[in-house]
């Protein structure tokens, strides 16, 4: 059967609802994996400042996740952090502990979740539109990364690995460069709304 052209332009975006997608449709009894939080300058989830430093306390703030302790990297240091992941089992949020027993970080780590503008783990410096004077260099674990403000807030930030940029690892990479930097973090920060 051949369709003519007017009848395929009709049937494309019933086809298109019916395939499955990265951005959390669900197809039949199948959901695919996609955001299910977005990091604002309020937090993410039910995620605050007023949260405290447990999983149980992380758990009860975002519904459908599991928390688990494990140790990760900040840019100064290896630490222990929870972990927040989503029902179908990927690590979404890194959290590390303030002195007051409440956050002190919050970082988005997995592509199923949004920033504050619509920014993906995995998108490019040039996709997201990023102003090189809101970015320094990152230093000791995060040396030559660029750590740059989220568009609209102060306290918000994102993290771009830059791939095979080979230094100085002093400076932002060059411009061209830095336009393929990707997306590897964006860090929630209590506090500084």
């Amino acid at each position: 059967m051949r369709l003519s052209r007017s009848a395929l332009l009709l049937l494309l975006p019933l086809l298109a609802a019916c395939s499955p997608t990265l951005d959390g449709d669900t197809v039949g009894s199948i959901r695919t994996p996609g955001p299910q939080v977005q990091i604002t300058e309020a937090g993410a989830g039910g995620i605050t400042a007023e949260t405290p430093y447990s999983e149980k306390a992380i758990a009860a703030a975002l519904p459908g996740f599991t928390t688990e302790g494990f140790q990760a990297a900040t840019e100064d240091k290896t630490e222990w952090a929870i972990g927040a992941y989503n029902a179908e089992g990927f690590q979404v949020l890194h959290f590390y502990k303030g002195s007051n027993g409440k956050l002190r970080e919050m970082h988005g780590v997995t592509h199923h979740l949004q920033g504050p503008n619509g920014e993906r783990i995995g998108m490019t410096f040039a996709d997201i539109g990023t102003s090189r004077g809101d970015c320094r260099v990152g230093r000791n674990l995060w040396r030559g990364m660029a750590i740059c403000k989220a568009r609209g807030t102060s306290n918000v930030t994102l993290v771009y690995a830059i791939p095979q940029y080979p230094g100085p690892f002093d400076q932002l990479a060059p411009s061209d460069q830095l336009r393929e930097a990707v997306l590897q973090r964006i860090i929630w920060t209590p506090g500084r709304a």
